[in-house]
């Protein structure tokens, strides 16, 4: 029994550690090193910038994040991604210094589909220009193979969204658009 409660506490350990990974980068490009992370207890993602005196900036939370979660550098900014086993999407972030607020800028997307890989492939979306492509299959069940439809280029307006306004709901909204466009070119190819 007490190997199994070191095993435990071991595992929580380096579950937490994992968790509270911090980017640390000048965001706010004021020469200032910032903080950007996951709040592992409440499943926030928090940043910190110097030029707002180190104030939190909360998303709501990102309940499906679990250990699946990853926040990297971008050139201007940082990126929130969530992987699971055959989906995933990323958030890319960058400093507004008009509004003095850190902007949502672009998502993308990606699925493997089902089994035969229906409906895998991938997508993006430039919230600043409003451009959207996606890349995505279906599979033929009467020539039992997997088909590319032609890149989706479309323009995709969303609303701007900052950090304090960012959730799962803003990833789904982009989701649900997307599946929109993937049914009606799907359509548009099998009625050819």
């Amino acid at each position: 029994m007490k190997n199994f409660a070191m095993i435990v506490l071991t595992f929580l350990t380096l579950n937490s550690a994992f968790c509270q990974e911090k980017l640390v980068k000048d965001i706010d490009f004021d020469k200032v090193m910032d903080t950007v992370y996951l709040d592992a207890n409440t499943s926030e993602l928090i940043c910190r910038l110097s030029g707002l005196g180190f104030k939190k900036i909360k998303s709501d939370p990102m309940e499906t994040a679990g250990d699946n979660y990853q926040i990297k550098s971008t050139k201007n900014g940082f990126e929130y991604q969530c992987n699971w086993m055959r989906a995933g999407f990323a958030a890319q972030f960058r400093y507004d210094k008009v509004a003095k607020k850190v902007q949502l800028i672009g998502m993308s997307r990606y699925e493997f589909g089902n089994a035969s890989n229906d409906g895998s492939g991938e997508s993006s979306i430039n919230l600043l220009t409003t451009d959207y492509i996606g890349n995505w299959n279906y599979f033929d069940q009467d020539k039992m193979k997997l088909v590319k439809i032609p890149a989706i280029k479309s323009k995709m307006p969303m609303k701007t969204v900052f950090l304090e306004d960012f959730s799962e709901g803003t990833y789904t909204q982009y989701a649900d658009r997307c599946a929109e466009l993937y049914n009606k070119n799907k359509k548009r190819l099998l009625n050819k």
